[in-house]
């Protein structure tokens, strides 16, 4: 099941400012060495993100049940192979099945066969440590990039359910019908009404879904199932 993230607002001084980070990307690292979690911690928020550290991979999943809210913006996760009680590679597992926020593994100590099982399970790169600084930082830039562009497909997506539902009975249907390559002649003579009946409830739903055209409407049809 897929989790949702719910957002918060900021109330104070210090939320803004947060809030302002989290816009820029918020970086979820978790390594068992405090030592690593806090020298990345420091190298992230220099670059101006929002940055959370985790201790263990079950700490930062007891966060995501509780669905604790986030302030906005695009969102990755860094994190460490060789982890005692649940490994990076078992959380990655774990993670794919709750939301597509995009991954990156790190490891000091790894071979080859860790790095093809994560990036066949989606990773989007693998780290070796230590890290040089701008490998890092080119590396988190492409995740929360990825991270954006996913985040806009997704409200998108809603958008268009949105618009899709708010099509009454008979333009969802002369609709999917355009889409399925029927002219309007056609349509009217298999429901039985007039063709200008067709054509008045064609553009009302090109309208409602933001349909520029034709070609547009098959398009936007097919992205939201209609």
């Amino acid at each position: 099941m897929t989790t949702t993230i719910k957002h918060r607002r900021p109330v104070t001084l210090g939320d803004e400012k947060l809030a302002a980070r989290c816009a820029r990307g918020r970086v979820v690292v978790i390594d068992d060495d405090t030592e690593i979690l806090s020298a990345l911690a420091a190298l992230i928020e220099m670059e101006g993100y929002a940055c959370e550290t985790y201790a263990s991979a079950p700490d930062y999943l007891q966060v995501l049940t509780y669905n604790r809210p986030f302030f906005p913006g695009p969102c990755c996760v860094l994190c460490d192979v060789k982890m005692p009680e649940l490994d990076g590679l078992d959380l990655q597992n774990r993670l794919a099945a709750l939301n597509d926020t995009p991954l990156l593994m790190m490891s000091g100590a790894s071979g080859a066969q860790e790095a093809v099982t994560a990036f066949r399970a989606g990773a989007l790169d693998f780290l070796i440590k230590p890290i040089d600084a701008e490998i890092l930082l080119a590396a988190l830039a492409k995740a929360l990039a990825l991270s954006a562009e996913r985040n806009m497909q997704s409200i998108r997506r809603s958008t268009l359910a949105e618009r899709i539902a708010s099509l009454t009975k008979r333009e969802r249907d002369i609709a999917r019908r355009v889409a399925d390559g029927q002219t309007n002649p056609q349509i009217a003579e298999e429901l039985g009404i007039a063709l200008r009946t067709v054509k008045l409830h064609r553009q009302r739903a090109m309208e409602k879904i933001g349909a520029g055209g034709t070609t547009d409407l098959v398009r936007l049809a097919d992205e939201g199932g209609l």
